[in-house]
């Protein structure tokens, strides 16, 4: 059993930054190929970033490409989620998920554990 717990939401002008951190409790989360997702409003949940067990590898989506950068910490049992140059459209809900990655991105069915999530605001 793994617990999720993401923190490091908030509001934050366009343009700015912003890290989120999730927190997992278990002794398992090291085996565990981690991930974010979002909600906009009206919207469905989406890939964000994902990161190998090892930390080898990690992955993003489109959208967020060259602006974001996931990170672990295994020793710490801790996920990160830097974030910069951030718009208005990555207003969301921010998950951390746990789960099967499927080539380079992580499918919402594939996720074993859920966050409760985090709001991000970007105001423009």
């Amino acid at each position: 059993q793994v617990q999720l717990v993401e923190s490091g939401g908030g509001l934050v002008q366009a343009g700015g930054s912003l890290r989120l951190s999730c927190a997992a409790s278990g002794r398992t989360f090291s085996s565990y190929n981690m991930g974010w997702f979002r909600q906009g409003s009206g919207k469905e949940r989406e890939f964000v970033a994902g990161i190998r067990w090892s930390g080898a590898g990690t992955y993003y989506a489109d959208s967020v490409k060259g602006r974001f950068t996931i990170s672990r910490d295994n020793a710490k049992n801790t996920v990160y989620l830097q974030m910069n140059s951030l718009k208005p459209e990555d207003t969301a809900v921010y998950y951390c998920a746990a789960g099967l990655m499927s080539g380079a991105t992580m499918r919402a069915r594939d996720v074993t554990y859920w966050g409760q999530g985090t709001q991000v605001t970007v105001s423009s």
